[in-house]
């Protein structure tokens, strides 16, 4: 008892006792060494994209090129079909993140609305959808049928809802307060009225987040490309193309020559241009999440609770 009242005094006069000193020191070295075996394979990566190639072989490559050169970048660069896929990944990640989220959020509201007497029903042939699917050539021949082949709308119409993010943002709709919709709805706002105007507004944390998850999907994706849009180049994405890439430099036993690619004299390995091609990909999302992270836990904590 004598303890117990000691703590809560310490509490209220804002001393710490010798535990939560203990504790919150062991914390911090705990986040720390978290923070070095995130952060390292990444710092990793960028020193061997700017090392030299044969020379990234002998190892001990840590934090900081050993030969520093920008001929793992000028190999994948010089890809003359690279502009045109940067383009179309550019393309697809704007346009893909804002359709799928807008038609997702969409069905979201109505699924979270307690009066539409199919809420069950929809909602379980939804979530069966994340379970089974009709398979790999099934799907090939539907996209063929549908005319999507070898067009760029195949990267869009598709994907236009996402199960798991409906879930996410029809569980944070409604932990909103219902007497907002119910006031709209008396003054005579129609139901596309109160979700541009009430709902989407309250629910920038989750769509932002959201958002994050369809943003690194669409400009990832490079299956999708290799599948249906193979036979026309100019379609071809950013990261289908470096995946060709990188596959032929491994096939050739260690090394590649970039001559290949318009005058590059110099031999890059496998591991170097892997690295290169790693940070190119990776820096777009890189650049993007600071923007969104300060709704990232908010939303995510949020719409991810089921009541």
């Amino acid at each position: 008892m004598i303890r117990g009242k000691r703590s809560a005094v310490n509490r209220i006069s804002g001393k710490r006792s010798l535990g939560d000193s203990i504790f919150s020191i062991t914390n911090g070295i705990f986040m720390l060494l978290v923070m070095v075996v995130t952060l390292y394979p990444f710092l990793n990566t960028i020193a061997v994209s700017f090392n030299n190639g044969l020379d990234t072989i002998r190892g001990g490559i840590y934090l900081w090129p050993r030969e520093w050169t920008l001929q793992n970048y000028v190999s994948v660069f010089q890809n003359p079909h690279l502009t045109q896929a940067a383009f179309i990944s550019v393309a697809r990640t704007v346009v893909g993140t804002v359709v799928q989220l807008f038609c997702t959020a969409m069905l979201a509201y109505v699924l979270s609305r307690k009066e539409y007497m199919f809420n069950k029903l929809v909602t379980t042939l939804f979530v069966i959808t994340m379970y089974f699917s009709g398979g790999l050539i099934p799907g090939y021949m539907l996209i063929k049928q549908v005319g999507l082949l070898n067009s760029f709308w195949v990267y869009i119409i598709p994907g236009l809802i996402g199960v798991f993010n409906m879930i996410v943002i029809r569980t944070y709709i409604q932990g909103l307060s219902e007497g907002l919709i119910e006031s709209a709805k008396m003054d005579g706002a129609g139901d596309f009225r109160i979700f541009m105007r009430i709902v989407l507004p309250l629910s920038k944390p989750v769509l932002a987040t959201v958002a994050l998850f369809i943003a690194v999907g669409q400009w990832n994706s490079w299956f999708d490309s290799m599948l249906y849009t193979a036979g026309n180049r100019n379609l071809t994405t950013l990261q289908y193309e470096l995946m060709k890439l990188l596959s032929s430099s491994t096939s050739q036993g260690g090394t590649v020559n970039v001559d290949q690619y318009k005058n590059v004299t110099n031999m890059v390995t496998p591991v170097s241009i892997r690295a290169a091609i790693t940070i190119v990909t990776a820096m777009p999302i890189v650049l993007l999440y600071p923007f969104l992270q300060k709704y990232f836990v908010t939303g995510l904590t949020i719409g991810g609770v089921k009541e």
